[in-house]
Order: structure tokens, then C-alpha cells, then sequence
């Protein structure tokens, strides 16, 4: 019931009865008074005309025998009248039922009738008398008194008088009947109003499941636009209302996945916060570096790191771009923070930190590979130097001595001349202008002699080197010269950093459709954080160790370049116990027993 009345159908449809009620209620009591008048009007007229009438018949028939008939067709059944002279007597009586003579004495003593009252269109007057139907009863009468005058010039008065029941037994049947009518036209009424209001309502209904249906985010659903009026446009409008909500919440979504999308891809971390510091929105970048400083301090709550915190609450106090670098879970980055705008007031900041690490770890290789390349640079220089003004100046006192001190000079050329070629060989591999000239080699063999020509480099450093392989043909498609060039690299540093009675041993082993080529020793071995670092250019592990072993720190870059070019793959990790272990991965060619 409550539905219904909180409903439009129920409000329109009690408007609409209250109103009808309130006019009926109106029409209805309007309508009774003028019945109520109209009755007694018709009654005094019916009353007065019989009077005529009679008056007529004692003029034409006085004397006669027709006369009290003729009266008595004239009266009512409810109406009764006696005839008096111009003395008052009564000279004819027509009346029916009980207390004749006290009617008759009440209406005469009535000062109302007196003659000096009586009007030639006769007096009318309710009369409170007794009930000609019940004794020790007391009705309302209208009494009508009409004189008249005879041909002689005699006058007498008709007196006519009439229950005003029977007038009231008319209003009330007419009562019924308006009552009964009001009850038909408010059933009728009811009946309209409902069809109305619910006729006026389904149009609103059906927009109040089309709103809901928009707010689930079905934004295709289409009201009927079949009427021309306020209803009608309303619909046209709703619909436009939801062509444009669905365009915008298009627009919307495709904006927000464009931005997601550039967020994702982004390699710099970006995070926007709140005015009071809680995060908003964070990329995977951000999430990731967030996520090692919570595990790297061991906490679960998300309080950031202090310097971001201090930077974050500086820029929304002061309204200003706030830019620095801050080392954060052993990495280097350069953080920039500005506050975001909602209208005049700030709503909070964004923040982007982009990962500087590598640019500092190359501007270190920079300033290492400098410092390698003038050391190795200045000792050949320095002894070229030295012992050219040592003959210049004839120091030498004999032929042999001259003779040492020119091999010094040609083979500290022969060393600027490695390291040069080396670094033109790694700028023309880095640059893409390496040509390789493959074919097909077989692998036993050809390691084999690699391994043949360290032999006698292994004899002296008193070192055991080994080749182990299985008894398959390998073949592979490599630039032959090229992959003896990484080979020679690999156990040349194998022997090189291998103590006396070390082990270097070359493996071979087959996965699927590659090889496997592990250069394994037993020396002391890379630190395990400088393994992600040694294939980069002029990157030593030990620079002192290896300015006294002659390294230059390019020759595991330029072997890296020329595995890439063949499509492999080299690694480098430590041994189980000490040492290191590096492996080359090739596509095999064909495989035979």
C-alpha cells in the first residue's frame, strides 16, 4: 500500500479523486438545496392551482351533487381542504383521516389567514399540526388560503393544506437519487482516474527502467517516442541524453586506456597522491620500486620512504615543482614532484622517478674505461719513451743490449696495436658494420685445435687443461674466425686468472636443437655483483689484478657481439665451489653419430 501511495500512479491518482470528491461534495449540497426549494415551490404551486380549481367548481356547481366529487378528483391523496364563508364558517370539508376540527380550528385561529391578511393570490404558511395518520402527533403542514368571490358578490376562502412529509419523502427519494448518482460518478471517477494516471505513468515508468537500466551501464537503451506532447519530447530527449552519456562514457573509458596504457608502458615510475599523502594511482614501474622498499625495510605498512615524503609534503605546502635525485633499495633516482590543481586549491601531487642507475653505472664505465685505457695507454707510451731516449742518448754500451731494448719497443707497440684494434673491432661491432662469413664447421675438431694451441700456454702456467665432448658430429653455421676469436678469449682468461695446479676444462653438450660450450675454471673466480657487468665495455672485475695480467676489458664485450650476431647466447656464472663458468649457446646445424 505504501508503494502505491509513494508512487506517481498513487499521488495523481489521489489528487484527482480529492478534487472529483471535493466538487461532488460541492454540486452534491448545492444540488440538495435546490431540490429542497424546487419541491416546495412545486408543491405551493400544485397547491394553489388546486385551490383555483376548486375555487372554479363552488362557483360552477354550488348547490350540486357533482360538487364534492369533482373536489375530491381534484385534491391529492395527500392533500385536504374545507371551504369557509365571508362569516369564516366552514361550508365544505374535504378532508380524509384524523383530527378534522383541530386542523380546521388551528388554520382559522392562524393570525396569518385573517382577513385583513388575505391577498387575492391567497397566503401560504407552515403550520405545525396535528398528524392526520397517528394520534398525539404533531406534523408540518403548508397551508395555502385563496379567497375567491361568487357571481352575487359573496366571498369565501378555499383552504387547501398538505403534509410536508409527503414533500420530504419526495426530497429523500430525490436525495437518494443524487446521493446514489455522486456514488456512481465517484466509482466511475476512481475507475478514470486510475486509467489516467496509470496511462500518464507507464511513459514515466518505462523512462525510471531506462534510467536504471543506464545506470547498470547499458547506455543502448532506447525509450518510443510515439506522442507529440511534454511526454513525448521527453522521451526524444532521454534518448539523447543516453546517445551522448554513452559517447561521453566512450570517450571516457578510451581516454582511460590510452592513459593506462602509456602509464604501463612507461618506463619511469609514475605516482600520483593524495593532498594528505596516500596513493592514488601508480604504474607497474612505481608498484615495483615501492615494493622493494617495503620488503628491503621489512615493514608491511605503506609509509614511504622519508626523502620521497619530505619532497611530496614540500611541494604541496609551496606550491612548487620539486626536483632531485634520491638513492632509493640500492638504485639511483632522479624524482620530480608537482602539485595538481583543482580549480585554485591543491588536490595533491604527482610524482615521476626515473631509474638513473644505469646512467651512472655508464658514466662510471666512462671514467673507468679513461682511466684503464690511459694506464694501458701510458705504460707501452712511457717505455717507448724511455728506452727510445735510452738509445737517443747511446746508454746501450753493446749490440745485445740495443737489440733488448728495440724487442721491448716493438712489443709494447705490438700491445698499443691489440688494444686499438680492439676497440675498433668493438665500435664496428656495436655500430651493426661486422660482416661474418659463415659456413658450415664441425665443432669436435675445430675446438679441438683451440684447445691444442693453449696447450702448451697451459704446460707453463702449470695449469691442466682438459676438453671434454661427446662422441656425435656437430656441426654448426658460425663465421669460423670470429667464434675462435670468443674461444681464444674465454680459456686465454681461463688460464690467465687459474692458479698453479688449477683446472680449465672445455665442455660440450647437446640441448635439443643447441650446443652447449662451457669454458670452466677453478680460480678464485667473479664476484657474484659483478656479473651482470662484465660483458659491458672496459668493465674489469679486478683492476689491479688485471692492469698486471694485461686485460683491457674488452675482450668479453666483443665476444658477447659476435655470439649475438651468430643468434646465441653467452652467460657467465660462478662455480659450485670457486671459479667461473661461461657458456656459449649455438644453434646446431645438423647432428650425425
Amino acid at each position: 500500500m505504501n508503494r502505491i501511495w509513494n508512487s506517481i500512479v498513487g499521488k495523481l491518482w489521489a489528487t484527482i479523486l480529492l478534487l472529483v470528491t471535493f466538487i461532488l461534495f460541492i454540486v452534491t449540497a448545492l444540488l440538495l438545496e435546490f431540490l429542497g426549494n424546487f419541491h416546495r415551490e412545486q408543491a405551493e404551486d400544485s397547491l394553489r392551482r388546486e385551490a383555483k380549481m376548486i375555487a372554479n367548481v363552488v362557483l360552477e356547481h354550488k348547490g350540486q351533487p357533482l360538487m364534492p366529487i369533482i373536489i375530491h378528483d381534484v385534491l391529492d391523496d395527500e392533500t385536504n381542504a374545507f371551504i369557509t364563508d365571508e362569516k369564516g364558517l366552514v361550508t365544505h370539508s374535504y378532508h380524509i383521516g384524523l383530527n378534522k376540527s383541530r386542523i380546521e380550528r388551528k388554520i382559522l385561529s392562524t393570525p396569518a389567514f385573517s382577513s385583513d391578511n388575505k391577498l387575492n393570490n391567497g397566503v401560504t404558511k407552515e403550520i405545525m399540526m396535528p398528524s392526520i395518520t397517528e394520534e398525539g402527533m404533531m406534523e408540518q403542514y403548508i397551508v395555502l388560503a385563496d379567497p375567491f368571490t361568487t357571481e352575487a358578490g359573496a366571498t369565501g376562502t378555499v383552504y387547501i393544506y398538505q403534509s410536508l412529509e409527503a414533500i420530504q419523502a419526495t426530497t429523500k427519494k430525490t436525495t437518494n437519487i443524487v446521493f446514489l448518482s455522486a456514488f456512481i460518478a465517484f466509482i466511475l471517477t476512481t475507475i478514470f482516474a486510475f486509467f489516467l494516471s496509470t496511462r500518464i505513468t507507464l511513459p514515466l515508468r518505462k523512462m525510471r527502467q531506462a534510467a536504471n537500466e543506464l545506470s547498470k551501464g547499458n547506455f543502448d537503451t532506447r525509450l518510443p517516442s510515439l506522442q507529440s506532447d511534454e511526454i513525448g519530447q521527453l522521451a526524444t530527449a532521454f534518448n539523447q541524453m543516453g546517445r551522448q552519456l554513452k559517447y561521453h562514457v566512450e570517450l571516457i573509458s578510451q581516454e582511460k586506456e590510452q592513459l593506462y596504457s602509456i602509464l604501463t608502458s612507461m618506463a619511469d615510475a609514475v605516482i600520483t597522491f593524495n593532498s594528505d599523502g596516500t596513493i592514488l594511482l601508480s604504474n607497474p614501474e612505481a608498484e615495483k620500486i615501492l615494493q622493494n622498499w617495503y620488503f628491503a625495510k621489512g615493514s608491511s605498512d605503506d609509509s614511504l620512504p622519508p626523502e620521497l615524503l619530505h619532497m611530496l609534503e614540500h611541494s604541496i605546502n609551496f606550491s612548487e615543482e620539486v626536483e632531485d635525485e634520491l638513492p632509493l633499495n640500492g638504485k639511483f633516482y632522479t624524482v620530480s614532484i608537482s602539485p595538481l590543481y583543482s580549480g585554485r586549491s591543491i588536490r595533491g601531487a604527482v610524482a615521476v622517478l626515473r631509474d638513473m642507475t644505469a646512467q651512472h653505472q655508464l658514466d662510471k664505465l666512462r671514467s673507468d674505461f679513461i682511466a684503464n685505457v690511459s694506464h694501458e695507454l701510458r705504460t707501452p707510451i712511457s717505455m717507448l719513451q724511455g728506452y727510445s731516449e735510452a738509445i737517443l742518448d747511446g746508454v746501450t754500451e753493446s749490440d745485445e743490449e740495443k737489440d733488448e731494448i728495440i724487442q721491448v719497443i716493438h712489443e709494447e707497440s705490438l700491445r698499443m696495436g691489440r688494444l686499438v684494434t680492439d676497440l675498433l673491432d668493438l665500435a664496428r661491432m656495436e655500430s651493426g658494420h661486422m660482416t661474418l662469413y659463415k659456413e658450415e664447421v664441425s665443432v669436435l675438431p675445430f675446438l679441438g685445435r683451440i684447445v691444442h694451441k693453449f696447450s702448451q700456454v697451459a704446460r707453463e702456467a702449470n695449469v691442466n687443461l682438459s676438453f671434454q665432448h661427446p662422441d656425435e658430429k656437430i656441426i654448426l653455421d658460425i663465421d669460423e674466425d670470429r667464434i675462435e676469436q670468443v674461444f681464444t678469449n674465454l680459456i686465454d682468461n681461463a688460464i690467465r686468472h687459474t692458479p698453479e695446479n688449477g683446472d680449465v676444462r672445455l665442455t660440450v653438450n647437446i640441448y635439443g636443437d643447441t650446443c652447449q660450450m662451457t669454458v670452466s675454471d677453478t680460480g678464485d673466480g667473479i664476484p657474484e655483483e659483478d656479473l651482470q657487468f662484465i660483458f659491458e665495455r672496459f668493465y674489469k672485475a679486478d683492476k689491479a689484478r688485471t692492469r698486471v695480467k694485461g686485460g683491457t676489458g674488452l675482450g668479453l664485450s666483443i665476444a658477447k657481439n659476435i655470439i649475438d650476431a651468430h643468434h646465441g647466447m653467452i652467460t657467465a656464472s660462478r662455480g659450485e665451489v670457486n671459479g667461473t663458468i661461461m657458456s656459449v649457446t649455438l644453434p646446431i646445424k645438423k647432428c650425425n653419430e
